[in-house]
């Protein structure tokens, strides 16, 4: 059985989009990441593809999946989590936590 063939439509600056990747990482699955466009009306690719202008979505093997709650229900059911998905977890929160303090430490020095 091959694996399957995922492609997540998305954004950077989408935290739906972020939680999606990250269970994607915990799971340690490979996936084609999709740029859409910031504006709606400029998605029209997206919307050729999946039938929906709205992100994430996660294709699976031609099949669209619409919506973080949605996807993340579809990734437990498919996939088992690997014994390192906990460490990947942590690493995370850990990243998350330093970018916060930056931010934070950065306008505290703007506002001065």
């Amino acid at each position: 059985m091959s694996a399957p063939r995922l492609e997540l439509w998305q954004t950077e600056w989408c935290p739906a989009s972020r939680r999606v990747r990250q269970r994607l990482t915990e799971l340690g699955l490979d996936v084609v990441l999709r740029q859409v466009p910031v504006e709606p009306c400029a998605r029209w690719e997206l919307e050729r593809q999946t039938g929906v202008s709205t992100i994430p979505v996660l294709r699976v093997d031609g099949e669209a999946v619409v919506g973080e709650e949605r996807i993340l229900a579809a990734l437990d059911e498919r996939f088992l989590e690997p014994s390192e998905a906990g460490a990947q977890r942590e690493k995370a929160s850990k990243a998350r936590r330093k970018d916060l303090e930056t931010a934070c430490r950065q306008l505290e020095a703007a506002t001065r």
